[in-house]
């Protein structure tokens, strides 16, 4: 009777990991085509058009790199935290809450403060408010063995309830004709962006920098170490005396961070003012995490995958209009991408034989 063998690989080469990403990415391309089909589309002008939407034209490249900015940060943010393999599934909501403080700073100071001033703030406040975020989860987990899957999944909907609450609440605007939001924030808290386009330049400057400090932090500093132990070898992470609770703190501080200054960067660069959490973020904490995986946790690589996802949610828009396709489609062509990304992953690091 033949059956299953799983062994894992001994080695893994840079060009078989390559090679399995694009095996990966291949196999996801059959199977979106055929959903494409099963809805009654063509799937190669479908795909066509989700290519030529987003990079075929200079309005679909710029709006592909406005949407970038936020998954550059979030994806660089997770892929250190998936490193260590703390699974924070949570960006969605530590970027909410650095749009909220940012919200907050710019209502409360916008009037007063220059902007040279006021935007380095919102910034910092958006940061320290999406690490406190990301803080919660890390001590339930050290502290109290709580699985951060669900803690950080379960604090995206609280943030988002809190948001809500305020906007048709307390923050509710004195401008918006009754509908819920806040006021728009003063000319002072917002950020300039590149003529003839919607790319925030300042946000777009901090999320480059981002990704090249983090690299540095993860190949080239003992904290990193550290992390990469914590992930391959708890065991020899615990020999060697590495502090587990120190570490998992500032990996979710900067990951958390990251998510909170983006949030500010949407807020303060596009949309200028608090709403609906829905209209703040476009599923970005959810997508970043295909952007880590793809980047194989390298946050170098994460830039390339950022833009790649990026074209995929502005093609999706462009499909939406020209084929009358359902929202949801975007996110099914995500969701189709993660599973076999994690499959590839899956059969990277293990042999599956046939054996009797």
């Amino acid at each position: 009777m033949l059956k299953l063998t799983v062994y894992d690989r001994d080695s893994i080469t840079p060009l078989r990991s390559f090679m399995t990403n694009i095996g990966s990415l291949c196999v996801s391309l059959i199977a979106i085509g055929l959903l494409f089909f099963l809805c009654g589309v063509n799937p190669f002008y479908a795909i066509g058009k989700i290519v030529s939407g987003s990079f075929g034209s200079m309005y679909g490249f710029k709006e592909t790199v406005t949407k970038a900015i936020p998954l550059i940060l979030i994806g660089g943010g997770l892929a250190l935290a998936f490193r260590a393999k703390f699974w924070n599934i949570g960006a969605e909501g530590q970027l909410l809450m650095g749009a909220l403080m940012g919200t907050w700073v710019g209502l409360l100071w916008g009037d007063i403060l220059p902007s040279y001033l006021l935007i380095p703030i919102m910034f910092l406040a958006g940061f320290i408010g999406g690490a406190l975020w990301g803080l919660i989860p890390a001590i339930l987990k050290i502290k109290f063995s709580i699985n951060e899957v669900i803690s950080t999944l379960m604090l995206n909907y609280v943030c988002a309830e809190l948001i809500t609450m305020l906007i048709v609440g307390p923050w509710k605007g004195s401008t918006r004709f009754g509908f819920p939001g806040t006021n728009n924030l003063s000319s002072a808290a917002l950020l300039g962006v590149i003529p003839g386009s919607r790319i925030h330049y300042v946000t777009l400057i901090i999320a480059i920098l981002s990704i090249i400090i983090l690299a540095i932090l993860v190949y080239r500093t003992r904290f990193g170490y550290e992390v990469r132990v914590i992930g391959e070898n708890p065991e020899a992470g615990r020999y060697a005396g590495i502090d587990f609770f120190r570490t998992t703190v500032v990996i979710m501080i900067i990951s958390g961070g990251l998510a909170g200054v983006a949030g500010v960067g949407e807020l303060a660069g596009i949309h200028h003012y608090l709403g609906y959490p829905a209209s703040i973020s476009s599923g970005y904490g959810f997508t970043a995490i295909i952007v880590a995986w793809l980047a194989k946790l390298n946050p170098i690589y994460v830039f390339v995958s950022s833009l790649f996802f990026a074209g995929i949610l502005v093609g999706g828009d462009a499909i939406q209009m020209s084929l009358g396709l359902p929202g949801a489609t975007v996110q099914l062509v995500n969701g189709i991408l993660l599973i076999f990304l994690i499959m590839g992953d899956y059969f990277l690091k293990h042999k599956v034989v046939l054996t009797n």
